[in-house]
């Protein structure tokens, strides 16, 4: 099989435990890219918070592409036009913002610009996800966020052992009406019911004419388990979930052992 476009989440796939991208994981996106394979970044970050990624593995020419906060928006990284967008609205926001506090977590969210908490008492997970991706935070009320605000995603954001605790009590409702997804121990993610990142890979393989069997998707956590379904090669980083290593077509080396490149060299580089 010839693959034509490989997706790639970025913590914990990407990216070694330093935050940092190796040679290795460079060269490969390279000498993919050098033979017409499109290399797409989906992460749960918004685009600021892959900027410097798709700087430094050149994936801001005419072509490229990006997929962020989990699929929701897919948009092309040299005009920056979206592919799609699929928000949640300020009903959304309040009815989120409510089940947070009756499951006893805290919570921030996103429209496409800037990061959101109504608590005071900052949590740590927001500072850092903040510094992470770049985005600047805005500590508000409700009556100050704009009603016709396009939200990317709500994040109940917690320790893990809270969260746990957080999740047993949603009503399963939720789960029929919003794309849940827990992308790392301490973060719960609330997406518009059509989007994640199998769906944000789906829409831009039919915007460039890829079929499914030419699509390699590769990634670690739950909010990867869409795309990894999705995927003609479903992949799973050696450091994966569980879960994920259950759904995968292939298990890689982690993200300590250039995982990612190896990835590349063996279905994409090598004469198959």
């Amino acid at each position: 099989m010839s693959y034509k476009l490989i997706a790639l989440d970025i913590d914990g796939t990407l990216i070694n435990s330093s935050h940092q991208l190796t040679e290795g994981v460079k060269k490969a996106i390279q000498s993919a890219k050098e033979k017409g394979v499109k290399i797409v970044l989906c992460t749960g970050r918004p685009l600021k918070g892959v900027e410097l990624f798709l700087e430094e593995l050149n994936l801001k020419e005419k072509g490229d592409y990006a997929a962020t906060f989990n699929g929701a928006l897919v948009q092309d990284t040299f005009t920056k036009n979206p592919v799609s967008h699929l928000t949640l609205n300020y009903n959304d926001l309040i009815d989120l913002y409510n089940l947070s506090i009756k499951v006893g977590s805290r919570s921030h969210f996103y429209d496409t610009k800037t990061l959101y908490t109504f608590n005071k008492d900052i949590s740590d997970y927001t500072v850092l996800e903040s510094h992470l991706t770049g985005v600047h935070l805005n500590v508000t009320t409700l009556s100050e966020v704009p009603k016709d605000i396009a939200m990317s995603k709500f994040m109940m954001i917690d320790h893990p052992e809270i969260l746990d605790e957080c999740i047993k009590k949603i009503p399963k409702e939720y789960y029929d009406r919003y794309t849940i997804v827990r992308s790392t121990p301490s973060f719960l993610e609330f997406l518009n019911p059509d989007a994640n990142k199998g769906s944000g890979i789906s829409l831009l393989a039919k915007e460039l004419g890829i079929k499914k069997e030419e699509i390699i998707c590769v990634g670690d956590a739950g909010n990867d388990k869409h795309m990894i379904e999705y995927a003609g090669l479903g992949v799973a980083m050696g450091n994966a979930t569980e879960e994920i290593k259950d759904l995968a077509d292939y298990i890689t080396l982690s993200n300590n052992e250039d995982g990612v490149a190896h990835v590349i060299n063996k279905f994409i580089l090598e004469e198959r």
